[in-house]
C-alpha cells in the first residue's frame, strides 16, 4: 500500500546558498550528492534525517544561475517539515538571530506553524506536529537534537481542479480527507503526512524555473506496489511515465489533473546503498552509464563547502561566472570565455586536462542568439556588430577589474583561454584594451573588428591554435600577422580536424604553458584566489 510522501524536490539557483540554508541554519544532513540522472551536467543534493529515511527527504536540483520560474497551479506552492510544537520558540528566535525574516507562529489545522523563505523564496513552514517523529533524528548539526527536524510534514498543491486532483490523492496514494479551512481541503496519509489541495482557480499559472518546486514523490514500500498503481494510473489514461531506476529507488512519474508532477518511489534500495550511514553525503557519485566521467563532473559541476568551512565567497559582478577550484591549486588563475552556445563551464573539463592545478574561472558571455550565450551580436557567419563587439569588451574590461579587487587576482598572472566566438573578443580586446591581456589562448580565433586602433602589445604572449579544416581557420594567419605587427609574441599551431575543440589540443596547450610560464606559477600560499572562512548566519 502507497503509505505517504517518499521526498519533494525543488530548484535552486545557488548551490552555496541553497546548502547554507538547509545544512546550515535547518541543520538537516546532506545525505547525497549526485550528478542528475535526467541531465548528467547538473549536481542534485538530497537532505535528510541521519540515515536518509524515506519521508524525510528534501532534494534539489541545480541550475547554477538558472532562470528563475513562477508559482502557480499545477505545482507546489509550499513545503512543511515537522517539529516538536515545544521547538516554535526555538526556530522563532533562530531564524531571528540569522537574520532571517518569519511570519507566524500561526494556528494551521490546529498545529503551530512558523512561515519562512529559502534563498530561492520557495515558501518553508516549520509545523508543530507532535506524531511525527524520525527514526534517526540528525544530532550532527548545532542544533539540539530536540529541536531538530524530524521529517516531512507535507505540501501545498495548487490546482484548477481541485476535486479532480484530491480525488486522484485519495484513489492511487492512499490519501484521506482530514478537514477543510476555506480554500484548502486537508488530506492525510497513513504515515501521518499531510497534502493540502488548495483550490487557484482564478491564480496564474506555474512556470518551472530556479525558486519551484519540481515534483512531489511519494512511498511505496516494495516494487510491486509500484507496479501496481502504474497499472491503475494507465487505466485512468494519467499517463505515467516508465520505469526508472535511480539507484537509490525505483520509480514512476505521473502528472496529477491539476497538472502536478509527482512520482512514486520505492523506499528500498535506499541511500546507504554506496555509502555507510556514517560517510552519507561526503562523496559525488554519478548516474550507472553517465556518459561523462566522474572527474570531468567534478571540474563542470558548481562547487560548494558545507557551513563553517572555508568557501569562495562570490560577488555581484557584471558577467556571470564560477571557479573551479582543485584539490591542490598551484595559484594559476586562468580565465575562461566559451563559444556560442556555450556557457561558463564548456572550457573547464579541457583546460583541466591542461592544466590539472589551475583555478578556472569560467565566464558566460551577455548576448544571445536563439537563447544561446554568446559574447557579441553576430549579423552574418562572418560579420559581427561592431558596436556590440565594443560595448561587450567595455563591459568585460569592468568585469575584469572588479574580479581581481573582488577575489585578489593578479593582472599579470591571469592566462586567458577563449574558443572561437569567446576567443574572437579576447583578440578584439587586445586593440580596445591593450593593457588587461597579457596571456591568452586563442582557440580557433579570427579578426572580427573593422577597424583596429593602433595598441602596443610588446609584452604580450600569445597562442594561436586553428583547425586545418576549419571553415574559419583561413583567417587564422591574418590574425596571426596582426598580432605580430602590434609587437605581440605569438606562437601558433595547426590541428587535424576542424573548429571542434579537442584533445589535440590539450599538449599544445601544455607545452606552451610550460614554455610562456615557466617558474610563473606562485606557491601554493599565495593562491590567487583565497577561500574564506565566513560562517553563514554567524550572529
Amino acid at each position: 500500500m502507497v503509505s505517504g510522501i517518499h521526498h519533494v524536490t525543488a530548484i535552486t539557483r545557488k548551490v552555496q546558498a541553497n546548502v547554507d540554508f538547509y545544512a546550515g541554519f535547518l541543520g538537516m544532513r546532506l545525505v547525497k550528492q549526485t550528478a542528475g540522472y535526467e541531465d548528467v551536467m547538473q549536481l542534485h543534493l538530497l537532505y535528510g534525517d541521519a540515515a536518509g529515511t524515506p519521508g524525510s527527504l528534501l532534494t534539489f536540483l541545480v541550475w547554477e544561475d538558472g532562470a528563475p520560474g513562477r508559482a502557480g497551479y499545477g505545482q507546489i506552492s509550499e513545503i512543511s517539515l515537522a517539529i516538536d510544537p515545544a521547538s516554535i520558540g526555538y526556530w522563532l528566535t533562530r531564524a531571528m538571530s540569522f537574520g532571517l525574516r518569519s511570519e507566524g507562529p500561526t494556528d494551521e489545522f490546529g498545529e503551530p506553524v512558523l512561515r519562512l523563505k529559502d534563498p530561492d523564496n520557495i515558501i518553508l513552514k516549520l509545523a508543530g506536529a507532535k506524531n511525527l517523529t524520525s527514526p534517526a533524528a540528525w544530532d550532527g548539526a548545532l542544533i539540539p537534537v530536540e529541536h531538530a527536524v524530524q521529517r516531512v510534514r507535507g505540501a501545498t498543491m495548487l490546482t484548477e481542479k481541485p476535486g479532480e486532483s484530491r480525488g486522484f490523492l485519495e484513489s492511487h496514494f492512499g490519501y484521506r480527507f482530514q478537514a477543510n479551512r476555506g480554500t484548502i481541503d486537508r488530506l492525510v496519509s497513513q504515515s501521518g503526512d499531510i497534502i493540502d489541495v488548495r483550490d487557484a482557480r482564478g491564480f496564474w499559472s506555474g512556470a518551472p524555473g530556479t525558486g519551484t518546486v519540481d515534483h512531489l514523490a511519494f512511498r511505496a514500500p516494495d516494487e510491486e506496489t509500484l507496479l501496481s498503481v502504474g497499472k491503475a494510473l494507465e487505466a485512468t489514461n494519467a499517463s505515467p511515465t516508465n520505469m526508472h531506476d535511480r539507484k537509490y529507488f525505483r520509480s514512476l512519474y505521473a502528472r496529477e489533473p491539476g497538472g502536478t508532477l509527482v512520482e512514486l518511489a520505492t523506499d528500498k534500495p535506499g541511500m546507504t546503498v554506496d555509502e555507510e550511514q556514517a560517510a552519507l553525503g561526503t562523496k559525488l557519485f554519478a548516474p550507472p552509464g553517465a556518459i561523462t566521467n566522474l572527474d570531468e563532473l567534478k571540474v563542470v559541476l558548481p562547487q560548494f563547502s558545507m557551513p563553517g568551512q572555508p568557501r569562495v565567497n562570490y560577488r555581484e559582478l557584471p558577467f556571470v561566472h564560477r571557479f573551479y577550484t582543485p584539490p591542490n591549486p598551484d595559484g594559476s588563475v586562468f580565465v575562461l570565455l566559451h563559444g556560442s552556445g556555450g556557457n561558463e563551464t564548456t572550457l573547464m573539463p579541457l583546460l583541466n586536462k591542461a592544466a590539472p592545478r589551475a583555478t578556472l574561472m569560467g565566464v558566460r558571455g551577455r548576448a544571445t542568439e536563439e537563447g544561446f550565450p554568446r559574447w557579441y551580436k553576430r549579423i552574418t557567419p562572418f560579420s559581427f556588430d561592431q558596436d556590440d563587439i565594443k560595448t561587450e569588451a567595455e563591459a568585460f574590461a569592468a568585469f575584469i577589474d572588479g574580479a581581481v579587487k573582488s577575489y585578489g587576482l593578479d593582472p599579470k598572472k591571469i592566462v586567458y583561454v577563449g574558443y572561437s566566438n569567446g576567443a574572437n573578443l579576447l583578440n578584439s580586446l587586445l586593440y580596445l584594451h591593450p593593457n588587461l591581456v597579457h596571456k591568452a589562448v586563442l582557440l580557433r580565433s579570427m579578426p572580427v573588428l573593422s577597424d583596429f586602433p593602433h595598441a602596443d602589445l610588446k609584452g604580450t604572449d600569445l597562442l594561436v591554435i586553428s583547425g586545418k579544416t576549419d571553415a574559419y581557420g583561413q583567417y587564422a594567419s591574418e590574425l596571426e600577422e596582426r598580432l605580430k605587427s602590434s609587437g605581440a609574441t605569438v606562437d601558433s599551431d595547426v590541428i587535424p580536424g576542424g573548429h571542434d575543440l579537442g584533445d589535440a589540443d590539450v599538449p599544445i596547450i601544455q607545452k606552451w604553458l610550460l614554455q610562456r610560464m615557466g617558474d610563473e606559477t606562485p606557491p601554493m600560499e599565495q593562491q590567487a584566489v583565497k577561500p574564506t572562512s565566513e560562517t553563514f548566519g554567524r550572529p
